[in-house]
């Protein structure tokens, strides 16, 4: 199975293809007409090798697709970031993931939060966390640092009270019931949830279990302001820039948002999983 940075650089690769064909352009021809190497035309059409900027402004160019070469350079730049793999990111531990998206949420107005089995970190307790480090430690064979990563994770939820910032979360009803933990540990995860809907600037809604199928995604995703979108897969995270993309992302989270329920009907449910976990 081939990595997420090769199929960041095949999805590139393809583009680039697309964008040949259009043109009516072999391989060859189009190379000449750059004046590089047929060999790097179809290296870079298989994300094997990425141009430079200057040859993708010249791909463009002769493909009559100018107004696309910023595009591309973007997508270009961004190719071998966009998926990272989470045992090279985190050698050092998850304390240092916890670490290095903080500058990202201080400067993050708006955050637009889905999660479909978990809580978010920004709303989780100190012993849900530990739980949670623990898992991901022991399943991506990480140094065990969850103590200092835990830390670090609430560290950062001061953004929910310096009042910089506004957060809209949408958690499955799934979120509630998946155990991490104790009953005791979990009875107190949901009893903080709870508290954090008393803050002015978040409002948490919980799409029910039975919501249709438009309520529902296949993966969690955060929203940061309109700039940026992050998805986490078991083994890597994708940072999805392109605006296109983003609207999309956009769209999905207002059609939950509209299936959620929030205030006292989130409330209601909230309770409800608690007090069948306690039962």
């Amino acid at each position: 199975m081939p990595s997420s940075a090769q199929q960041a650089r095949r999805a590139f690769g393809n583009r680039l293809r697309e964008i040949r064909l259009d043109a009516g352009l072999s391989g060859r021809e189009l190379a000449a007409a750059i004046g590089i190497h047929f060999t790097k035309v179809s290296r870079a059409e298989h994300g094997n090798q990425v141009p430079t900027d200057g040859e993708l402004r010249a791909w463009c160019e002769v493909c009559g697709v100018a107004d696309q070469a910023a595009s591309l350079i973007t997508q270009a730049r961004a190719a071998d970031s966009l998926y990272r793999e989470w045992r090279k990111q985190a050698r050092a531990g998850l304390r240092r993931l916890q670490e290095d998206i903080g500058p990202l949420y201080e400067r993050t107005l708006l955050f637009r939060v889905h999660e479909h089995w978990s809580i978010p970190g920004l709303l989780q307790t100190a012993r849900y966390s530990l739980e949670s480090m623990a898992y991901w430690a022991q399943l991506l064979d990480l140094p065990d640092d969850r103590e200092a990563a835990t830390e670090a994770r609430l560290a950062r939820q001061r953004v929910l009270q310096d009042g910089k910032h506004r957060f809209t979360f949408l958690l499955a009803e799934q979120a509630l019931r998946t155990r991490v933990g104790s009953v005791e540990i979990m009875a107190e995860q949901l009893d903080h949830v709870l508290a954090a809907m008393s803050l002015p600037n978040v409002w948490i809604g919980i799409i029910p279990a039975g919501a249709g199928l438009g309520a529902h995604t296949q993966t969690a995703f955060w929203i940061f302001d309109d700039q940026l979108v992050k998805v986490e897969t078991l083994t890597a995270a994708l940072d999805i820039i392109r605006a296109e993309e983003i609207q999309i992302y956009l769209a999905v989270f207002e059609q939950m948002r509209r299936a959620a329920e929030f205030e006292e009907g989130a409330r209601r449910l909230i309770i409800r999983a608690r007090d069948e976990l306690l039962q």
